[in-house]
């Protein structure tokens, strides 16, 4: 046997046993596993500047942050949810996440179907909890509470109002935030601020426009609202909010209150008018979704978001900003943080 045979013989022995002690082959210790997390749109599309473009920069921001790749499908429409869950399964992401009430079915019947996959659903959730899936709700009230503060310490005309697209939990749960906000100063104040179209004690005289996507209902609203007297206003109804936004830019006597996204963003043309936005961010409870299934503690429920983790809050005042007095902005912060701390319950 040649000492050139013995010396390569040696050198695959010692390094085989050097791969035994780092306890396993060159393919698994140096090649770590990307966590593939995969996004499913609604109709809205990705840039929907809303839940799906909110959604996905949380997805993007884990890809900076965490190292995660990240995809997503966009549903055309709602024939389309089974058909992006079943191409996602089939690629075997590490993480699927829906977007929307419109696809909780088709989520749910794709997670039973797949108890081994992890799943997240956007503004939805499950009674009882599907254990492979968490749905990501949202604390709205608390920031709409601190909306309504807002609006009644800048009225002109001691009357403000809201409506809603349908009454349904998670178009009321602004409203009543908005409305409990408003009350709230009132009693610290001493004023008697009146909100229109809506009150927690009486839903059932609440103001809808029974659509999210007739804006010409939403217009006609908002122009009943100001004849009445209302110099601010908060349409939760999604698109239909825009037709109230457009109302509201030609009277010019009264400002907007959007929701969901910050609308000075989303809908610049009427920055003029919104005086603040109460949003769901989506990204932050996406994010943390995302990093439960890193660190290993993914399991099925919800995530809420809250104020205290940045998953609601309002948006800046942008343009309108010298319209809100120094007193009144440091009188919210102060609120923000009684609501985190328990001392200032919005319900």
């Amino acid at each position: 046997m040649n000492k050139r045979f013995i010396t390569i013989m040696t050198v695959l022995i010692l390094g085989s046993l050097v791969l035994a002690a780092c306890g396993g082959t060159a393919t698994e210790t140096e090649v770590t596993k990307k966590i593939k997390v995969c996004q499913i749109t609604d109709t809205g599309g990705i840039d929907d500047k809303s839940f799906n473009a909110t959604a996905w920069k949380g997805v993007q921001d884990a890809m900076a942050q965490l190292g995660v790749e990240g995809k997503y499908l966009e549903s055309k429409e709602v024939a389309d949810y089974e058909k992006n869950l079943n191409a996602f399964i089939e690629e075997k992401c590490d993480l699927i996440i829906t977007v929307g009430f419109l696809i909780g079915d088709a989520t749910k019947a794709a997670a039973e179907a797949n108890p081994d996959m992890k799943f997240s659903i956007v503004d939805y959730t499950y009674d009882p909890p599907i254990p492979n899936v968490v749905g990501q709700i949202f604390n709205t009230d608390e920031a709409a509470f601190l909306a309504g503060y807002l609006a009644a310490g800048v009225t002109k005309t001691g009357k403000v109002g809201t409506f809603g697209g349908l009454p349904i939990p998670t178009v009321t749960i602004f409203m009543d935030g908005f409305a409990r906000g408003v009350a709230y100063y009132n009693q610290l104040k001493g004023t008697n601020v009146e909100v229109l179209g809506w009150d927690p004690a009486n839903p059932d005289a609440g103001l809808f426009s029974n659509s999210f996507d007739d804006q010409q209902k939403g217009r006609e609203l908002a122009v009943s609202l100001m004849d009445e007297g209302a110099d601010i206003i908060m349409p939760v109804a999604g698109p239909v909010g825009l037709g109230s936004a457009a109302a509201i830019k030609e009277r010019g006597n009264a400002y907007l209150i959007g929701v969901d996204s910050d609308w000075v963003l989303t809908s610049p043309e009427y920055a003029d008018i919104t005086l603040t936005s109460v949003m769901k961010l989506m990204d932050s409870t996406t994010f943390q979704v995302i990093q439960s299934v890193i660190d290993g503690t993914f399991k099925g429920g919800n995530v809420v978001g809250t104020l205290e983790n940045k998953g609601v809050d309002i948006a800046p005042f942008h343009n309108l900003d010298s319209m809100v007095p120094a007193e009144l902005k440091a009188e919210i912060e102060q609120l923000k943080a009684d609501i985190i701390a328990g001392k200032v319950s919005v319900k």
